[in-house]
């Protein structure tokens, strides 16, 4: 993930009725939801729903199948992992134990995304 996509997510997240609809995709995972019923757990308009749902898509954080008349949209986990991973990125300048409770809450994202620290011993 680069900044500029980092931006926008974080912009797309950044106004409650899109970050609400994001936990809730996130609470309905793998089966995802249906944009009206997005629109009825927030009691939002559908047209304002779908608006807020484009942004989210448009910023990789939630993605939509069509299933028969229905889209049914889902939280990218993944694309949050890579935030999350961007954002931890420079932790700790990879010291392990020092990151280790941040590592654990993030699934391994920050000694994923940090380059192993140089050893000083000499051998």
């Amino acid at each position: 993930m680069d900044t500029n996509n980092a931006l926008d997510a974080f912009a797309a997240l950044s106004q409650p009725t899109r970050l609400a609809a994001f936990r809730l995709l996130t609470r309905h995972e793998p089966d995802g939801l249906a944009a009206g019923e997005i629109a009825r757990h927030l009691d939002v308009p559908h047209n304002t729903m779908s608006a807020h749902l484009a942004v989210l898509s448009r910023a990789g954080l939630i993605h939509a199948q069509r299933q028969s008349r229905s889209m049914i949209y889902r939280a990218d986990l993944a694309a949050v992992g890579a935030l999350a991973a961007f954002l931890v990125s420079d932790c700790c300048h990879g010291s392990p134990e020092v990151c280790a409770p941040l590592d654990a809450l993030l699934g391994g994202c920050v000694s994923a995304a940090s380059p192993p620290r140089p050893s000083t011993d000499p051998a």
